[in-house]
């Protein structure tokens, strides 16, 4: 994992002649789809246009990676009853007076539980409505919330539409567990139709996919159709981030390749920034879930702008439709393509199988022991990630600016990472930011919950930790496979 490719390592080494073109095969000088991007643009135009198209695609899924901040969240709440509503306005209450003479305390008890009380009845004065009901100064007896909540926020969340709360606040965690269920199984499937059918049918197939069961999930009219909907949407979301970043990475040149990865993730954290403005917006869910989900339908125009990978191509012995392609770049960048164009040829060894297979990660030792550290990287960024995000709603402070500086902490990563990269390779600052994610979230533990700017400030240093930590990770996977697995092994190993 330490080798330091100036981009993705495709599997063998390839030897160069005196032109720097790839060695002589039976007598004829095979080009590599690096040697013809050195003389046609490594990040020209067609380059440039591509990534901004691919960009919208990473931004795009933020919002239904972390969405359920916004779409899930919990505001103060308390028991319904038109009882205590009539009383309330009988009397003139404030709301601080309502509460206090109405609700058993505050918490989980004031929550989800309520006086079992006849508020319509006329000897309950205004000053002290409970006075003289509780027999010999017993406690008033108290019953679950039988005629729903009365929640203390103007917009609505799922939460408040179905009452997830009390008793039934555990389909919050089922909802978000949906979506992550949904990446676990597309997994299963999505990587392999990448490296079997190509990366542009499984761009778009997952694209509209996604789109559609965004604008369900808008229109669904109750709790278990909106988690089938986020079932499916988790079914091909991150395969359509994932093979958008596999494009990006196999159309540019080596000495662009790091860089475009890193910032294709950077794209994600704008679409972190945008959302926390459009939930802000648009404190209505099914408003805020439809605005996030009709733009994908813009990113089917890929068809027309965005070609299939040559590289890949090539490992499919489509030679032809890759000279075409290169030949399409070359003259989108206002260059002419090499005469040679025609001896273009896969980077890896020829005998590469055609059809990608789960076993291809374990065929060799040095592939099993890559697979396995990488699954369990995978495994423990994505989590810590997610908690990270997770537990901006629970530091009690803002929602909107909490997310936001929450957010913003993940632009020095692309910084850092490209200033480390080379000089201390992928191992040490793999190892050193998940050291620092590691030791936020355990400091977190003992910080007091009247202190939230320091809850947020410490969980703002974890997040930009584990951030770096993630994007090393995907680079670090486009490097060690060869082409042929290559989203294989990115859907697989998360």
């Amino acid at each position: 994992m330490e080798q330091d490719c100036g981009g993705l390592c495709e599997g063998t080494q390839m030897i160069n002649n005196d032109d720097g073109q790839s060695d002589v095969h039976g007598g004829s000088v095979m080009l590599t789809v690096d040697d013809v991007l050195e003389q046609v643009g490594e990040f020209g135009w067609f380059q440039k246009q591509t990534f901004l198209i691919l960009c919208l695609l990473s931004a795009a899924f933020a919002p239904i990676y972390v969405g359920i901040v916004f779409l899930a969240f919990t505001p103060d709440h308390r028991c319904r009853s038109p009882g205590v509503a009539e009383l309330s306005r009988r009397c003139g209450w404030s709301l601080a007076e309502e509460l206090n003479y109405t609700v058993p305390g505050p918490g989980p008890e004031g929550q989800c539980l309520r006086y079992e009380v006849d508020w319509n009845q006329s000897a309950l004065s205004c000053l002290d409505p409970l006075a003289g009901l509780a027999a010999n100064g017993s406690a008033l007896p108290l019953g679950p919330c039988v005629q729903g909540w009365v929640y203390d926020t103007p917009g609505s969340s799922i939460v408040t539409e179905f009452n997830l709360v009390c008793d039934d606040s555990w389909k919050v965690d089922l909802f978000q567990s949906c979506v992550n269920l949904g990446f676990f199984l597309g997994s299963l499937g999505v990587g392999y139709i990448a490296d079997r059918f190509g990366r542009k049918v499984c761009l778009l197939a997952t694209t509209i996919t996604c789109a559609v069961s965004g604008v369900l999930m808008a229109v669904a009219p109750d709790y278990t159709s909106l988690l089938l909907f986020r079932l499916v949407q988790g079914l091909v979301s991150k395969g359509s981030w994932t093979a958008g970043y596999t494009l990006i990475t196999e159309f540019v040149g080596l000495g662009y390749r790091r860089t475009v990865a890193i910032l294709y993730q950077m794209a994600f954290t704008i679409g972190l920034v945008l959302l926390s403005g459009l939930a802000y917006i648009l404190p209505h869910w099914r408003w805020l879930q439809l605005a996030v989900s009709l733009p994908i339908f813009l990113l089917l125009f890929c068809y027309w702008f965005v070609p299939e990978s040559p590289r890949w191509l090539l490992s499919q012995k489509r030679n032809t439709e890759a000279i075409k392609i290169m030949d399409h770049i070359a003259q989108k960048n206002g260059k002419l393509p090499p005469a040679d164009l025609k001896m273009l040829s896969v980077e890896e060894d020829v005998t590469e199988k055609l059809s990608p297979s789960f076993t291809d990660l374990f065929r060799t030792p040095i592939l099993r022991k890559y697979t396995f550290i990488l699954m369990y990287l995978w495994f423990t960024s994505s989590v810590v990630y997610q908690g990270l995000i997770m537990h901006v709603g629970a530091t009690g402070g803002n929602l909107y600016l909490d997310f936001l500086y929450s957010a913003l902490v993940e632009f020095p990563a692309a910084f850092i990472i490209l200033v480390t990269i080379d000089r201390f390779g992928r191992r040490y600052p793999l190892a050193t930011f998940n050291l620092v994610t590691g030791l936020a979230c355990f400091l977190m533990i003992f910080i007091p919950h009247d202190l939230p700017w320091l809850n947020i400030t410490i969980a703002c240093v974890g997040r930009m930790g584990i951030t770096i930590g993630f994007q090393m990770v995907c680079l670090v996977n486009a490097e060690l496979f060869p082409t042929f697995i290559r989203a294989w092994t990115l859907e697989q190993t998360q």
